[in-house]
């Protein structure tokens, strides 16, 4: 048993994956950073327990977790909002919270949003793989999906205090309309992707895809291209008309026009996004006037 305690893991939910922020740096390698989806989220979560923001928690997809620890524990939950009750009585979201020895812990369905992020104060310490305990769901590296069964062990905490008062900043603004902000990409020549999109019940870690139910930009970017470095939040545009927004565990090369990268904070967004939400595509900056697609700046 490790110094802070052990989770027992009764019902995983739909998808529980343990997530810190990466193993960036390796995509040389062919490796993809990976890391928690809603980055600021996971932030939040190990902000209020105390945690740095790079210990690893668990990333919740449509609640239904339910645990029991073994021995005292501090937890916080952010991102979609769900409801939580400790040993059966409820409890309110953006504060620390103690779980008692014995006592359950129960994550209910979020009212909107996609991901919760739980933290454990001193952090989920499964082994590192390639320096990082994030699941890689498009590689299968790193830990296995939480399963029922699983003890899952936390780490001892480094002294910084937890927070038990309110949330010290805002998480995401769910209520909020999405909205995915891009910077110019290498081939945002090619079309735009400005307006109003759906999200594709096919989305998942590997990438955010949009449709366009008036299918304005299919065949456009028919013509593949040789293989190119991409990173996450990359837009990319497929023969069908689609924008694939990449995500964490995308891999390192692509070979669709990138029409555009999105900021952080939007893909943070876009990670609490569910099929047939509705999404606003639109450019923070354009290209400068005769520059070619693809040269340096």
């Amino acid at each position: 048993m490790s110094a802070g305690g052990v989770l027992r893991v009764v019902d995983p939910g739909a998808l529980t994956l343990v997530q810190d922020l990466g193993r960036p740096g390796r995509e040389r390698w062919g490796v993809a950073g990976s890391g928690a989806f809603d980055r600021a989220a996971h932030a939040l979560a190990q902000r209020l327990v105390g945690n740095p923001a790079g210990a690893a928690g668990l990333e919740v997809l449509l609640g239904g977790l339910r645990c029991v620890a073994e021995a005292d524990v501090v937890i916080a939950l952010a991102g979609a909002p769900c409801p939580v009750t400790v040993g059966g009585r409820p409890e309110g979201p953006g504060v620390a919270l103690r779980v008692p020895a014995g006592a359950s812990l129960v994550l209910g369905a979020p009212v909107r949003g996609l991901r919760c992020y739980l933290a454990v104060r001193g952090g989920i310490a499964v082994p590192p793989v390639l320096g990082s305990r994030s699941r890689d769901t498009g590689a299968a590296l790193g830990p296995a999906p939480v399963a029922a069964g699983d003890l899952l062990p936390v780490g001892a905490p480094d002294g910084s205090p937890a927070w038990y008062g309110p949330a010290p900043s805002p998480g995401p603004l769910l209520d909020a309309p999405a909205v995915v902000d891009l910077a110019p990409g290498p081939h945002d020549e090619v079309a735009s992707p400005e307006g109003d999109w759906v999200v594709s019940e096919r989305s998942d870690r590997v990438g955010v895809r949009l449709v366009d139910l008036r299918g304005r930009l299919a065949g456009v970017g028919s013509g593949s291209l040789p293989s190119f470095p991409v990173i996450p939040g990359s837009v990319q545009l497929t023969p069908a008309g689609e924008l694939v927004v990449l995500g964490p565990d995308a891999g390192v090369t692509g070979g669709y026009p990138v029409l555009g990268v999105a900021t952080g904070a939007s893909l943070d967004r876009l990670a609490q996004c569910r099929p047939g939400e509705r999404v606003t595509v639109r450019r923070r900056t354009r290209r400068s006037p005769g520059r070619r697609a693809g040269a340096p700046s």
